[in-house]
């Protein structure tokens, strides 16, 4: 048996299993946390950083992406604190040029963004890596990875495992964007 962790979401006192992450305990207590990248069967990552919130661990506070933070006795969270919105506003300020599609249109609206401060080329991927995480670690297929860096960092199918894709299009259920549609020929 699992030993049980109290902490604090939100004011709200929750006791959860001990190696859960703060978005799962969330979850569990009612608490929505919005974010892109997250999926119960996969490893934690990080990359949307949506899920950010604010803690406060031995006095001192900071922001974390609930979905890879691990809950610890005692620790304080905060979901919707002014720095938080502040943060998730300036996150879909810079998504929305390049994917002004489905939930971050939503995330947009909910977090009252109008418009985009940023510019950038319409790509549709927000580079979240949720697809190419599901093909490797659920599939086991590796069929497609990340290739360049930086603003050249793109989702493509692997050369030579091209003809590995089952063409299940999970990948694409999964997708906040829809892009991987184009990426993988669907």
């Amino acid at each position: 048996m699992k030993k049980m962790i109290s902490l604090e979401i939100d004011g709200k006192e929750v006791k959860v299993e001990e190696g859960k992450t703060i978005l799962e305990a969330a979850k569990e207590a009612g608490i929505e946390i919005p974010t892109l990248c997250y999926h119960e069967g996969l490893k934690p990552y990080g990359a949307c950083r949506i899920c950010s919130v604010e803690i406060e661990r031995k006095g001192r506070t900071r922001i974390v992406a609930a979905c890879c933070y691990p809950v610890e006795e005692g620790l304080k969270v905060k979901t919707n604190s002014e720095k938080v919105k502040k943060i998730r506003r300036t996150i879909i300020e810079m998504l929305l040029p390049i994917s002004p599609t489905g939930p971050i249109m939503s995330l947009a609206k909910e977090y009252g963004v109008e418009k985009s401060r940023f510019s950038g080329e319409r790509t549709y991927c927000i580079l979240c890596g949720l697809c190419i995480r599901y093909c490797a670690e659920i599939k086991k297929e590796n069929a497609i990875t990340f290739v360049g860096r930086g603003a050249d960092r793109k989702v493509t199918v692997v050369p030579e495992k091209a003809d590995v894709c089952a063409m299940c299009r999970e990948c694409y259920e999964l997708c906040p964007s829809g892009k991987i549609a184009n990426i993988i020929g669907y």
